[in-house]
């Protein structure tokens, strides 16, 4: 489930008619980008590629401005048409024969169902070495968008374009520098800056995990973080499969360490009783208050704009933030936690080919940079596109990534992933012990084998 479903919920289903082209002579400035294309993608004059996704708005704005580079140099013809019912329609316009070109799956788990229905068509071995050459972390990327066909064979058929980022830990810089504290660049210097912090009689962290019917999620996420941090990637991936049971030693050390900081009253505004009552968004504002009731917090990119001035405070030096990081004692590499869109095709066409063509150019990449929402780990796009400083040091992030892995409740059974794993972690939070929420959720595991 995304960020977006978990906010929002699901909504009633509507009829998607394919949007307008994208118009290439009002977005021409953008593609004026610090690449230029490396390849020429062949001509397709009139030809039409249509594109279904969810992404509306500002995404929707930005997506066509990136794709009208694409008509520009190709003179083939975009359409798109974005719904936030994405799910439900793609699914009911592939069974019935009326498929686009291009689906744009924000999950995973249904982008592989498709291909195991045999919906989808492989993009190819080139792609995968492509992306496992050109991308931070690329084989993890790879095996994001690597499914099983109908034949029980793993193919490559999701190519990752715009990419999301969770482990960040946001703070206010004056604060720091008040305080003299430094950036941590382990884990353990975390927990010692942390206890320092308790020293100095300030209280480390804002902790809050009420989302109303959603409440639990942003455990869930710390949880994942520490995953990536205390155990392989492989382990990780065995979890959200269930291979490793979520009773399992790996899964409960991962709790304990999470019920360091989210269960300690020296750590945590309000004490460890309020991170169950704290609403996600507003638990960010302590890093504001004066005094501060907080000196960091974890959360992805997006939490800006839960800021008091929405995000101004990154513009203006205010808030900033620094990557969350490993222990340095179990060498896991630099590991991310995050999201990404991936791009499938459901209908083959020599003009569709050449779009997934574009998508592997620096010039795709950094069109959406310069239009601001947009994080990649294209390593080949040019940082200087990024619009703001705050976007330029998070792609670093990505494209320094020795492994990145997709939010595991997303990849989970809805009953376990919007389901007992919030309902359970939320029960953490109220003083729940470790052992006995580790079993419950796993129970619920068993309960739909």
């Amino acid at each position: 489930m995304s960020f977006t479903t978990k906010l929002l919920g699901a909504t009633a289903l509507t009829t998607l008619a394919f949007a307008g082209s994208a118009q290439a002579d009002s977005h021409a400035n953008v593609c004026d980008t610090p690449s230029a294309l490396s390849a020429d993608l062949g001509k397709f004059d009139g030809e039409v590629v249509t594109i279904m996704g969810s992404m509306q708005g500002k995404d929707e704005e930005n997506l066509l401005a990136m794709v009208s580079c694409f008509e520009e140099a190709t003179g083939a013809q975009i359409k798109y048409s974005g719904s936030r019912d994405f799910a439900a329609l793609i699914v009911a316009d592939l069974r019935s024969n009326n498929a686009p070109n291009i689906s744009i799956f924000p999950q995973p788990g249904l982008a592989g169902d498709m291909a195991a229905d045999g919906f989808l068509t492989p993009l190819g071995d080139g792609a995968a070495s492509w992306m496992t050459d050109n991308y931070g972390a690329g084989a993890s990327w790879v095996a994001l968008g690597t499914y099983a066909d109908p034949d029980g064979n793993d193919q490559f058929y999701g190519f990752a374009f715009k990419q999301d980022l969770k482990s960040l830990v946001w703070y206010a810089p004056e604060q720091f520098e008040d305080n003299g504290y430094e950036i941590p660049s382990t884990m353990e210097e975390l927990i010692a800056l942390s206890d320092q912090m308790v020293a100095d009689g300030n209280t480390p962290w804002c902790i809050g995990v009420e989302s109303g019917n959603a409440t639990g999620w942003t455990a869930t996420d710390w949880m994942e973080d520490i995953m990536l941090r205390t155990t392989t990637p492989e382990n990780y991936d065995r979890w959200v499969s269930n291979d490793l049971p979520f009773n399992s030693p790996e899964v409960m050390k991962a709790m304990d360490v999470y019920g360091q900081f989210s269960r300690n009253d020296d750590y945590v505004a309000g004490g460890a009783s309020s991170v169950a009552t704290t609403f996600f968004g507003d638990a960010p504002k302590g890093l504001f208050t004066s005094p501060a009731n907080c000196m960091m917090h974890r959360q992805a990119s997006f939490i800006p704009a839960f800021f008091p001035k929405e995000g101004e405070e990154v513009a203006n030096g205010e808030a900033d933030f620094f990557y969350f990081p490993p222990f340095a004692s179990m060498d896991l590499g630099n590991p991310v936690l995050g999201a990404g869109t991936l791009y499938t095709m459901t209908k083959d066409s020599p003009a569709t080919r050449a779009f997934f063509q574009y998508l592997q150019e620096a010039k795709a990449h950094e069109v959406w940079m310069s239009q601001g929402s947009f994080l990649t780990a294209h390593k080949g796009a040019d940082p200087s596109a990024y619009a703001s400083d705050a976007q330029r040091k998070q792609g670093a992030i990505l494209t320094n990534a020795t492994t990145f892995r997709f939010d595991a409740s997303d990849l989970m059974p809805g009953a376990i992933g919007a389901g007992a794993f919030w309902s359970e972690m939320t029960a953490f939070a109220n003083g729940q012990d470790t052992k006995t929420t580790a079993d419950n959720i796993q129970a619920a595991w068993d309960a739909i084998k």
